[in-house]
Parts: C-alpha cells; structure tokens; sequence
C-alpha cells in the first residue's frame, strides 16, 4: 500500500501529488477513478454515436447496444473478478455485491458485453460484426482514458526498476520505490491503436476487421505489458 504523497517521474523532472478523492457530496467521497472511468465511457459512446452512420447503422441502435451491454458486461466483469479471487470472498460471500470496493476484470466486461451485443443484433437483425467493430473502437477509448484512473490510485504499476520513465511511489515505511509506469505504457499504447483504428476504419475491407484488429492490437500490447508487472 502505498502513501498518498507525491508521485515522481526524476529523468521527466515532474513531480505531482494526487488526490484520489475529487470532492465530497453529503460526507461521501467522490473518487477521481470513478470520474475518469465514467469521461472515458461517455467519450466512448459520443464516438459511438457520431460514427454510427458510417457503420450502416442508426444512432438509437447503438443506444439500445449502450443499455444493454453495459449492466450486463459489468456484472460480468465482477463476477469474472470474484471467481479468480474468491479467497477476498470466501469468508463474507455478500462482499461479492459490494462493487464500490472495487473489483472489476476487463476480461469479463468484454466478455459479457461481447455475448450481449451479438443478442442485440439479432434481435435488431442487424449484422453482428458491424457492432462489434464499432464496439472495439469505443472499448479502445474507454481503456486508454480509464487507465489514468489507476494513476491517481496509485495502483497497477509494474514491477521495480530503473528504467528512464520509472516512477516514484512512497511506501508505508516511508521510502521511495520506483516502478514501471504500466498504466502510462497501456494508455499510451491504447490511445494509439485508436488512432490507428479510427484512420483505417474509413476504408476496412470488411465487417468485423476493426473488431480482429483491435483484439490483435489489445492482445499484442496486454501480454508485453503484463511481463512488467
């Protein structure tokens, strides 16, 4: 666990201090993680609904996408959370309800988002690889906005060392430990694949190619990322 005080960055010569909560409404705390990931699924959608019409569909289908695969795929992504770490829950199974302690596994959400939206397309006849590409793009955003989250939570950092973009964390004994910044190395490595994706998604060949391409892309980065931690 690490102190709320400064984060370093020494060869960048940048120095913050963030805290993780943003305000407070009626004694309860507003987390920065929480707006963050709320921006980037707002941002997400917008993009949705502006691209929606290149993609041969109406914006109130991505709307009805948005409504239904976003409960469910949360859900999911808890449930995927809790069932690989069900030693946190083994002793309080009500816990596992407690989603605003956090908890959530992107495996999961993509996972049930991804079965929700191939029913909406059926139900909506409208060809499942369409929405799937679209989806991706959106994802993509979402991910490399919410890993900035991590940032102001101090959290899902690499391992040691003292590479040039090493970042400083204040330990509970009160020293100073650089790690690899992974959660700048996976939105800065996100934030690119969308652009890329957004360029050649004017002239993809066929449905559901943003879809393969952003799993290649997403896979690619995540498994040199992980080797970090």
């Amino acid at each position: 666990m690490f102190l709320a005080s400064p984060i370093t960055f020494p060869n960048l010569g940048i120095t913050v201090d963030p805290n993780p909560v943003a305000f407070t409404v009626f004694g309860k705390s507003i987390y920065w993680y929480g707006i963050i990931i709320a921006a980037g699924f707002l941002l997400a959608v917008l993009y949705m609904m502006h691209r929606a019409k290149d993609f041969g569909i109406t914006q109130d289908d991505v709307l009805d996408m948005v409504l239904w695969a976003v409960p469910i795929g949360v859900i999911c992504a808890r449930a995927y959370y809790c069932i690989f770490y069900w030693e946190l829950y083994r002793d309080d199974p009500i816990s596992v309800f407690y989603i605003w302690e956090g908890g959530l596994a992107i495996y999961g959400g993509i996972i049930g988002g991804a079965l929700t939206l191939l029913v909406v397309a059926k139900v909506k006849k409208i060809p499942a690889t369409v929405l799937l590409d679209l989806a991706a793009m959106a994802v993509i955003i979402g991910q490399f906005c919410g890993r900035w989250g991590n940032f102001m939570n101090r959290e899902a950092h690499g391992a040691v060392t003292d590479c040039f973009l090493k970042m400083g964390l204040v330990e509970a004994n009160g020293e100073v430990v650089y790690y690899h910044p992974t959660f700048l190395y996976e939105s800065a490595w996100n934030l690119i694949g969308f652009i890329g994706l957004h360029i050649y998604s004017k002239r993809r060949k066929f449905d559901g190619e943003m879809f393969l391409l952003y799993m290649a892309w997403y896979g690619l980065g995540r498994a040199w990322i992980e080797g970090l931690r």
